[in-house]
């Protein structure tokens, strides 16, 4: 419970700053590679206070992170994804985005073809079309 005396103001900044840290996102191609987005938005994720987990068949670990081949090998829930890879690679990973009961995913430039986003929604995603760095309030530049 939040101490009713501290102005609302900081409330709500200390109550998102809770939320985050609460959530955990999947980064759909995570990457080793400090230059890639994939391995942006891990750190930026996790610079939020996010608990980022890297998703990728290629490695055993991003960024001192264990790596998972797919959403589902992760053993606990996870509220949101976003997504780092082509197009046609991300049309195979939608269903076990479903499956894991993920609802919020985001497309980020690249990843957000059309027929990606159809498929998306027939498979009760909710899909976000948008660079999900800046979503959380981060410039890719940064990392």
């Amino acid at each position: 419970m939040l101490d009713r005396s501290v102005p609302v103001g900081c409330r709500r900044a200390l109550r998102a700053a809770y939320d985050r840290s609460m959530k955990t996102v999947a980064v759909i191609g995570a990457s080793p590679d400090r230059r890639k987005f994939g391995n942006k938005a891990l750190r930026a994720f996790r610079d939020a206070g996010y608990r980022a987990v890297p998703i990728t068949p290629h490695h055993t670990s991003v960024e001192g992170e264990p790596a998972y081949a797919s959403v589902i090998d992760y053993p606990g829930e996870i509220e949101m994804a976003t997504v780092y890879v082509p197009p046609a690679v991300g049309e195979t990973v939608l269903e076990s985005l479903a499956r894991k009961g993920i609802g919020e995913v985001w497309f980020n430039p690249g990843a957000d073809a059309p027929e990606v986003l159809t498929k998306a929604r027939a498979l009760g995603l909710r899909p976000i079309q948008a660079c999900s760095i800046i979503g959380i309030g981060m410039s890719p530049s940064r990392f």
